[in-house]
């Protein structure tokens, strides 16, 4: 009699516990039973279909499932860590239940091709609902763009203040990070979307099965062409981690600019009280808490990448069981994708620019030099560097008087560079320097309407 249910008549031992404690993966994998499920269904019927199977034994079987999906689905399922897998766990409640039919289940395939299976549904699933938290975010930087498309700010290169931007344009480049995510999400989803299937452990099955059916029936584009590939691979993993990890970056660089905003020497926005935290001893404190847990965890996510690719580099052809170390990072990468992209999406929604101080932090740092260069260029017809050469000289001048440059006297400016006038005022100003900057893709109050526009239609398309 065999000592072991799952492995048949080969081993005259039980497994030790410390093989049972390592190779145990219920805890976590339990996350997949909505997918092999519906994997299992979509076999059953291909069996049938291929007449491996009869109907009496299909009906029974399909009715199994659906009573094994809503004992789990009520909380009611008995997990076992002694059938190691959510595979095993399901196919022994079924046998439970229809019998000697359940052991039919397993015909033509293997745990090998059912969890690749498996985890490219899940995938599949979690892009969708990442592609939405997208949109929603998308959407919410959209509405605050064009709300403060006229709002001046200090644009900033190195942390230091640079030229005048709009709050809008600051954040439509947001959008545009944010929209190639979507795109790249949408590509992974995309490239995943073939079924293993049938694969079976690594060589494909000596039945007459039709994968192509199975395929269709999970909703898949096609098979997977090769049967080693399709159970020794898991760059779609890799893929869909790389995408969230860059993703991560950029909310992370969005939640460190709100971060810098929201702080008292920049006062350039107002986060939302129940969006922020206070300190147990300083009652003044009003802290970006979940900014900043934003701006940390694409680090768990990152961490997912670098530890899959690490399981990955050396495996071998086919399956080997590292690839169950595939799972857990996944599970968390995702969540805390969705997690802080919800968060962001919250504080984009709420937040409130304090448009004085975003224009009084340019009367700092002489925004309008660059205005004053292209402006002796036009009108002197020197080359640029000739002019950045003259303004420099008159910004050295302008910090040691301690003034702006729209400060300086005719006289003075015209010590420096004779042949200007009056004139010269008229390109100082913050509001010309934006309104000047309509070149495509320029920070211009006109240009950013036109570009939220652009970006509805460019990123707010469903997969």
């Amino acid at each position: 009699m065999s000592v072991n249910k799952m492995w048949g008549g080969r081993f005259s031992q039980q497994p030790a516990k410390i093989t049972q404690r390592i190779n145990t993966s219920i805890d976590f994998d339990k996350r997949l039973y909505k997918q092999d499920i519906a994997v299992s269904i979509a076999h059953t019927k291909m069996l049938a279909q291929q007449k491996i199977i009869g109907d009496q034994d299909k009906n029974a079987l399909l009715q199994g499932l659906q009573t094994i999906e809503n004992e789990i689905a009520t909380g009611i399922f008995p997990f076992s860590s002694d059938l190691e897998d959510i595979h095993m766990n399901i196919e022994a409640r079924l046998k439970d239940i229809v019998g000697p039919a359940g052991d039919k289940l397993h015909t033509a395939r293997s745990r090998n091709d059912q969890v690749a299976t498996d985890m490219r549904l899940w995938i599949r699933e979690s892009i969708e609902h990442i592609s939405a938290c997208l949109r929603e975010l998308i959407t919410a930087l959209i509405d605050q763009a064009q709300t403060h498309s006229h709002v001046v700010m200090p644009g900033y290169t190195h942390l230091q203040i640079a030229q005048p931007v709009t709050f809008g344009h600051h954040l439509l480049a947001y959008v545009e990070m944010f929209g190639r995510d979507r795109s790249r999400f949408k590509d992974c989803h995309q490239r995943l979307n073939e079924c293993p299937l049938g694969a079976a452990a690594l060589a494909g099955t000596g039945f007459i099965i039709d994968r192509h059916a199975t395929a269709k029936y999970l909703g898949f584009q096609k098979p997977t062409a090769n049967s080693m590939d399709s159970v020794a691979s898991r760059d779609f993993i890799l893929e869909f981690l790389a995408h969230a990890s860059i993703c991560g970056i950029h909310l992370s660089r969005l939640a460190e600019d709100i971060i810098l905003w929201s702080s008292p020497s920049f006062n350039f926005i107002a986060l939302s009280d129940d969006l922020s935290t206070g300190s147990s001893i300083m009652p003044q404190k009003k802290n970006p808490d979940v900014a900043e847990l934003v701006r940390a965890k694409p680090g768990r996510i990152i961490a997912a990448l670098n530890s899959l690719l690490i399981v990955m580099k050396g495996l071998p052809m086919t399956y080997g069981k590292d690839l169950q170390e595939d799972k857990e990072q996944t599970f968390d990468a995702s969540d805390s994708l969705v997690l802080i992209l919800t968060a962001t999406t919250e504080m984009i929604k709420k937040i409130k620019p304090n448009a004085t101080a975003m224009r009084d932090a340019l009367k700092e740092g002489f925004p309008t030099a660059t205005d004053l260069a292209d402006y002796l260029v036009r009108t002197f017809h020197i080359a640029f560097r000739k002019a950045h050469d003259i303004t420099g000289s008159l910004v050295a001048m302008a910090e040691k008087k301690g003034l702006d440059l729209a400060q300086l006297s005719l006289k003075d400016m015209q010590s420096v560079e004779p042949r200007l006038t009056k004139e010269v005022y008229t390109v100082l100003s913050v509001d010309a320097s934006v309104r000047s900057r309509t070149s495509f893709g320029g920070t211009s109050p006109e240009n950013v309407r036109n570009a939220c526009n652009d970006a509805n239609k460019r990123f707010l398309k469903n997969l």
